[in-house]
């Protein structure tokens, strides 16, 4: 059985800057579509930031120039870089794979002012 378990939330500072994780076991990333998605309490969860099986993104208007996923299949996890975070930003995290139809458990980015 799939798992994906987000880890790297957290609080910061306007301006700075976090790395989230999506570490996945019981399937390969690689080849796999993985798509970042947030929600702030009270409203529809909203995709951030995608990355398809062959290695191309798709950023939201909202992630463009400040976000960037990446995936290490040795480690078997993706990630979300996230630079320049406005308290905009917070939201709970997730990740999916679409085609295992599996989310993980998220984790929150708190950006203050």
């Amino acid at each position: 059985q799939v798992q994906l378990v987000e880890s790297g939330g957290g609080l910061v500072q306007a301006g700075g800057s976090l790395r989230l994780s999506c570490a996945v076991s019981g399937r390969a990333v690689s080849f796999t579509t993985l798509a970042w998605h947030r929600q702030v309490a009270g409203k529809q969860r909203e995709l951030v930031a995608t990355m398809y099986s062959n290695g191309n993104t798709n950023y939201e208007d909202s992630a463009k120039g400040r976000f960037t996923v990446s995936r290490d299949n040795d480690k078997n996890t993706w990630y979300l870089e996230m630079s320049s975070l406005k308290p905009e930003d917070t939201a709970v995290y997730y990740c999916n794979a679409p085609i295992w139809r599996a989310w993980g458990q998220g984790t929150q980015v708190t950006v203050s002012s």
